[in-house]
């Protein structure tokens, strides 16, 4: 294969019949690394909405349970790429997302918004710090894939497209970032949690997160500002990343969530069933159990 192999084969594709595949393939093949990376920044965006800081603080599930709460969140939106909606596996995740959701009182709003921050943050950080440029193809499928996701969560009013969903996230951040002493814990459990996977170095990657943060978010944590120089010498690290990753051979076979160094919580493997909160008492299903950390295939690089 040739380094843009798979590009050429989402161009062949129909975005809007054959979204599942193409998310797969920006997901699990071109860009792993990077949509990890935007999707804990996606999290920090959440609890700056203080109706949503100020309940994630109230269950506790963040600040008590980090590293669970953390994988959990992971592997079933994982699952449902790697699975797909309908059947199996994948629909199993859905009714996890689906039966913690109704046991608290969440606005439509408000989840809307957080489906907001799977399309827009992503495509913004690919934009910045991708070894290459999302293609319109991709755009699409990834406004496709989570608005059929958005419509299995019972979500109304979803956006249409890509432009759309960066628009609602936009207008719904500058109506509702706010200041709350809940969210804030929430903000400091999940930088010490990440912070705290790379052991010696936590100091100089909590000084880099917060550097990803930008003013209005900082802001609302009350965080203080990064230097410029330290804003500029993480930018600058990650586009040399980026340089490096394009030399790279193409990806052969899928990186999933469930196989990142960051998902600690289950060395035995997990069943889809069992993953999430359980605020009332459900019965779980017999689902089979999962590896974690599956080594890449020999020869596939860790793009």
């Amino acid at each position: 294969m040739q380094r843009y192999d798979w590009l050429k084969e989402i161009q062949r594709l129909d975005p809007e019949r054959d979204f599942l595949t193409i998310h797969r393939i920006t997901y699990a093949h071109e860009f792993p690394w990077d949509i990890t990376r935007a999707l804990e920044l996606a999290l920090y965006r959440t609890y700056a909405v203080p109706s949503i800081g100020r309940l994630l603080a109230e269950t506790a599930e963040l600040t008590d349970r980090t590293q669970k709460r953390y994988d959990d969140t992971a592997l079933l939106l994982d699952t449902v790429i790697e699975h797909g909606f309908e059947a199996g596996e994948g629909r199993t995740a859905i009714r996890r997302i689906n039966q913690m959701h109704r046991s608290y009182d969440i606005s439509n709003d408000d989840m809307r918004y957080v489906l907001c921050t799977f399309v827009a943050v992503p495509i913004r950080w690919i934009e910045q710090y991708g070894w290459r440029r999302l293609s319109e193809h991709e755009k699409r499928a990834i406004a496709a894939y989570y608005r059929t996701l958005g419509r299995h969560m019972g979500i109304s009013d979803i956006p249409e497209t890509y432009q759309e969903f960066l628009n609602c996230l936009d207008a719904y951040e500058e109506a509702h970032f706010g200041w709350d002493p809940g969210a804030r814990r929430v903000a400091d459990a999940s930088l010490d949690l990440m912070a705290g996977w790379y052991g010696p170095l936590a100091p100089v990657v909590r000084g880099a997160s917060k550097a990803l943060l930008d003013d209005a978010l900082l802001d609302t944590f009350r965080y203080e500002r990064p230097r410029p120089a330290v804003r500029t010498a993480v930018q600058t690290a990650l586009k040399l990343r980026a340089k490096a990753v394009r030399l790279l051979p193409p990806r052969r076979t899928p990186h999933y969530a469930r196989q990142n160094p960051e998902i600690k919580g289950y060395p035995n493997g997990y069943r889809v069933a069992e993953l999430g909160t359980f605020p009332k008492s459900r019965g779980l299903g017999g689902c089979p159990v999962h590896p974690v950390g599956d080594a890449p295939a020999q020869g596939d690089p860790a793009a």
